[in-house]
């Protein structure tokens, strides 16, 4: 192609936020303090990953509640909540209340479909119902959050005064919607119900595994924004810039993506997910990886995935780094306000 990639106007990074089991806290601190970190490196959104019954962030809208006060700038992200776990109604009181706490910084992004193991955790998720896991669930939320009527009935029963849209009502949060898609279908489907885009480091390969996995990204912005031209597009890739890195923490990291990279070479599982290979090295050399990339000339904006088992002094020499090495040589840079 004879485009060439526009500059970064912004920049995120995304964190699982692993703990100990059997000490929590510690791991939900360090979480917010990269949060913090992020704000100050002049990062402009900071997303966390959903992890159920897993020793990574279950209720990120909790954590990101904590995060609205402790951060004045930086916007949140969730990439994403899988709406099979959730209440939509009970979701949109809960993403208005951190949107409104946060003066308008919430960003949820959201998917459809069983949750994973189903079988195994339905007893204890919704026993004894049959259960729609896939778009009327979506729609459901996105309604609510718009503040169409949840309730037939509105106004005072004794002392207590009823609304019959979920309150609190945050005007703005219907826009900040985002959709994270795998397939063409789903990046289509974001694009008629007016949300925005988030992709990832994993594609449904649809039979287009031999065009590649930038080619597949690619095709599935492109089919978003002829529904959705106006929408905006994030792309997700696993990106670690290795500039001020020690040396072990250069081996360490070349180690995790050689690990992973078996899996990128053909699609994964019955359905076929295709998963981007890691990008390691110093930000010059990964600044034209990217300009390469056919999805990322496609954007202007990218959130950044952090791998999920580095200790937290390796989060803040990546981050450092991508801050103040990768996003020049990208064309972005940090918020004016950053301290």
């Amino acid at each position: 192609m004879s485009e060439t990639a526009r500059p970064l106007e912004r920049l995120g990074f995304l964190t699982i936020g692993l703990f100990d089991g059997a000490d929590p806290g510690p791991g939900h601190e360090n979480t917010l303090r990269t949060i913090e970190l992020g704000e100050q490196l002049g990062f402009d959104s900071a997303w966390l990953r959903h992890r159920h019954l897993q020793y990574g962030i279950s209720s990120p809208v909790a954590v990101l509640a904590a995060a609205s006060q402790r951060t004045r700038r930086i916007e949140f992200g969730t990439a994403v909540t899988p709406l099979g776990w959730e209440n939509p109604l009970r979701l949109a009181e809960d993403l208005a209340t951190v949107d409104l706490l946060s003066g308008g910084r919430l960003n949820p992004g959201v998917s459809v479909g069983p949750p994973r193991n189903l079988d195994e955790v339905r007893e204890a998720l919704c026993p004894g119902t049959d259960e729609d896991f896939g778009d009327e669930r979506l729609s459901r939320l996105l309604r609510l959050v718009a503040g169409e009527r949840a309730s037939t009935f509105s106004g005072t029963e004794g002392f207590e005064v009823y609304s019959e849209r979920v309150e609190p009502h945050s005007p703005g949060l219907r826009s900040r919607m985002w959709y994270g898609a795998a397939s063409l279908g789903s990046a289509r489907r974001a694009g008629e119900l007016g949300m925005n885009l988030l992709t990832s480091s994993v594609v449904r390969a649809e039979g287009n595994e031999r065009t590649g996995f930038a080619a597949i990204q690619r095709a599935q912005i492109d089919e978003f924004r002829q529904s959705h031209p106006q929408g905006r597009v994030s792309q997700g890739l696993v990106v670690v810039p290795t500039d001020s890195a020690t040396p072990q923490q250069r081996a360490k990291y070349e180690a995790y993506a050689a690990e992973r990279t078996p899996r990128t070479e053909k699609p994964q599982g019955p359905a076929g997910m295709l998963f981007a290979r890691d990008i390691v090295g110093p930000s010059e050399w990964i600044a034209e990886q990217l300009h390469a990339h056919e999805a990322y000339r496609a954007v202007t904006e990218v959130v950044f995935a952090l791998p999920f088992s580095f200790e937290p002094q390796d989060y803040v020499q990546i981050l450092t780094d991508m801050a103040t090495r990768l996003g020049p040589a990208l064309g972005w840079s940090p918020t004016v306000d950053a301290v």
